[in-house]
């Protein structure tokens, strides 16, 4: 694929035709021109359905589409100029009654639709069925002498559930990455390529040493410098592309997970030699690319690979995803620290390499229906990418419905993978008047006193976060009324259209959400005002269709259901409840500051591990709990976290003991084992012990057993694994 500068034009949008009409293709409701298809290609047709889609959105009629020139009339020529080979760029003219809209490739014609209806009659895409086509009777365009732009990157991926709308993945010339890669064949494809469940008894040398030994697994990595796994992986891609003959670009790239690299004495002897662990990898591609010169290798440059080496070059068709997973978004990339540390790999190779695809994250993981106010670091950080002539980028922000301002954010992501210097605060401000009418100016106050509240707490925005973590600051109470003030506005404006109230309704789920999220951590007076704002939040989120509170597929349901059960007071308080906390295997690392209240103080830990849970790396745990006096105990729980992409497990086992003296202690009923779990689904997991007859006792001693590492199947194989333990409840 051949790809050209970017070519930006200044020219300035024009709602309605302001010079002599050159040609006029609709008059009082008639079409007064034909549209000629220049060649028969797909790409060529669904262009013009697209052009006349809107037309008949506008007018009420459409043009007739002929495939040879028409004997009378304007003629709108619409296909693939034979001149010009610039991916998705276009080339328009208009004079002398016809209109060309050429393509220099791909998706070129319908973005040349896209912008001159944009341009030239006011219209717009905001959403998902949602878009702008100013109602005309006549439709005229000027001369237009030679308009042709191309895009900033010639690959631009964003996870808009907008998507589903076809015309609307059209408008903006989203890609998907079947339109580039080998179908199924797009990142962490070593275990695809070579599956460990294969190949790792028979050859547990072609895969990671990791502690001392070698460790075949899902997410294990290869060993780089075998030159049997290359002779392998040669095989396997050869017999790919003969499969599909017309693709050209397949991911080889490591498995998911942090740290698993080989660290046997060659690839250790590599990492040395080339400053990195991305040496061994880029060495690798380069044999892969020289055995495939007409295709392209991509490759992951993702965690512990992020880190360009010092020494070896990627050949040119060798393609780097460069990955900013570990950055936090509060600020733009040349602000903090996590963004500096991308700063200086992007800097190295963007050095020894012209074919980079950056992937960006937008979304924060672990609570997607909560606010994310990163609005102000898209512009900044694709311009970035662009300067470091980055020529393919994924926005990885918001793939399902509820997700924060998700029609907002893709919209601007849209318009700015194209253009990075276009006027980002216009953007914004046209999409909230387009999509919420007279709710737009309310919604824009919104989004900035939550940026400037962001900004001044001077708080991490990460993909991770808790809307806890911003309790104190951006979400504190007083700014949370000043929200929902903009929201009550915002909804009055709108009170008499049902759409845009439905809109603005749904806009308004993350903050309820936030608000469900710091009441879950603060006892509770009003338990029925909560109860009400949980049902109102469970019924817009049925309403609106919303799938999901987090990657990993938790149901708003699931999360109401668990909410009454799990974080309203019970009507029997834990007897523990204010219980003191002493340890003989202590948590790990900053887990220890909350360790003496956590597991007491009737306040149960969220979907995010980074409030309430209390936790423990690579060990067991044993700790006891002083009631303050003999009381009568009939059951015992404990609460636990499963949460496999962070490394999270639960416990192999937990034990409680009793002692009225904490000389003496006896056990409590029956041990508890927890079965491996492998589903992705966050979930909370309570172990518990009774007895029939109630025991009198003042110390209880709970002993967990943990997972110590990874399993061969995880992420973190070979490494040490997490579990995290909330309130210990006891009746």
């Amino acid at each position: 694929m051949k790809f050209k500068s970017v070519l930006f034009l200044a020219l300035a949008t024009l709602p309605f035709c302001q010079s002599p009409a050159q040609i006029t293709l609709v008059d009082n409701h008639r079409p007064k021109a034909s549209i000629l298809l220049t060649d028969t290609t797909h790409q060529t047709r669904q262009a013009a359905e697209l052009f006349n889609l809107f037309i008949g959105r506008m007018t009420g009629t459409t043009l007739p589409i002929a495939d040879r020139q028409p004997r009378r009339g304007g003629v709108v020529a619409i296909g693939r100029d034979a001149d010009k080979d610039y991916e998705d760029g276009f080339t328009i003219r208009c004079s002398g009654n016809k209109l060309a809209i050429l393509s220099g490739g791909d998706k070129g014609a319908a973005l040349g639709v896209a912008h001159l209806l944009t341009r030239y009659f006011g219209c717009d895409y905001y959403a998902k069925d949602a878009w702008r086509a100013p109602q005309q009777r006549t439709l005229s365009l000027p001369a237009i002498g030679s308009w042709s732009e191309t895009p900033a990157f010639r690959y631009r991926q964003s996870q808009s559930y907008g998507n589903e709308d076809p015309w609307y993945k059209l408008w903006f010339g989203f890609e998907e990455p079947h339109d580039m890669f080998v179908k199924g064949m797009w990142v962490h494809t070593f275990d695809r390529l070579i599956p460990a469940e294969k190949y790792g008894e028979e050859h547990p040398e072609w895969y990671s040493l990791i502690n001392g030994r070698r460790q075949p697994g899902k997410h294990s990595q290869w060993c780089l410098t075998n030159p049997d796994v290359l002779e392998a992986a040669t095989r396997q891609i050869d017999s790919i592309f003969r499969a599909n003959p017309q693709q050209r670009m397949i991911s080889v790239s490591q498995n998911d997970g942090n740290n698993t690299q080989c660290h046997c004495e060659a690839c250790e002897a590599v990492y040395r030699e080339e400053g990195a662990v991305s040496g061994t990898y880029i060495r690798f591609m380069n044999e892969l690319a020289r055995r495939f010169p007409d295709k392209e290798i991509s490759t992951l440059a993702y965690l512990f690979t992020m880190q360009p080496p010092k020494k070896v070059k990627p050949l040119p068709n060798v393609n780097i995803m460069l990955c900013d997973i570990d950055c936090k978004r509060e600020v733009p990339l040349t602000d903090n620290k996590s963004g500096q540390d991308f700063m200086r790999a992007i800097d190295g190779w963007a050095a020894i390499s012209n074919n980079l695809f950056v992937w960006d994250y937008g979304i924060n993981f672990d609570n997607v229906v909560a606010p994310f106010p990163n609005f102000h670091v898209l512009q900044p950080n694709i311009q970035i990418f662009h300067r470091h002539h980055a020529n393919m980028l994924f926005e990885q922000v918001n793939g399902t419905r509820g997700t924060d301002f998700a029609e907002l954010r893709a919209y601007m992501i849209g318009k700015l993978m194209w253009n990075p210097y276009l006027d980002a605060d216009s953007l914004m401000r046209s999409f909230l008047d387009g999509y919420y009418g007279a709710a737009g100016q309310p919604l824009y106050q919104y989004r900035k006193v939550m940026e400037g509240a962001l900004l001044a707490s001077n708080a991490d925005l990460w993909i991770y976060d808790s809307p806890n973590s911003h309790k104190d600051g951006m979400l504190n109470p007083h700014l949370m009324k000043a929200y929902n003030r903009l929201f009550d506005q915002a909804e009055q404006a709108v009170a008499d259209d049902t759409t845009l109230l439905r809109r603005v309704r749904m806009a308004r789920l993350p903050l309820q959400y936030a608000e469900l999220e710091r009441l879950r951590t603060e006892p509770q007076t009003d338990v029925e005002g909560v109860k009400a704002k949980l049902e109102l939040f469970r019924n817009r989120c049925s309403e609106y269709s919303i799938p999901t509170l987090n990657e990993r597929n938790n149901r708003p349901e699931d999360y109401c259901r668990l909410y009454l059960e799990r974080f309203l007071p019970a009507a029997t308080p834990s007897k523990a409840l204010g219980a003191t906390v002493s340890y003989d295997i202590p948590p790990t690392g900053r887990y220890r500051q909350i360790a003496d209240r956590a597991l007491t103080d009737g306040l149960y830990g969220g979907a995010s591990y980074v409030e309430s849970w209390v936790g423990w790396e690579g060990t067991d745990a044993r700790f006891t709990i002083d009631l303050g006096k003999v009381k009568d105990i009939h059951r015992i729980s404990a609460d636990f976290l499963h949460q496999l992409g962070a490394w999270v497990l639960l416990p192999k086992s937990v034990t409680y003991e009793v002692s009225a003296d904490r000389n003496t202690y006896q056990p409590f009923g029956r041990r508890v084992d927890f079965a491996e779990d492998r589903e992705l689904t966050i979930k909370f997991v309570e172990g518990s012990a009774s007895v029939p007859v109630p025991v009198a006792a003042r110390y209880i001693r709970v002993c967990i057993e943990g997972t110590i590492d990874c399993p061969s199947w995880h992420y973190g194989v070979g490494y040490p694994s997490w579990f995290f333990c909330d309130e210990v409840r006891v009746e």
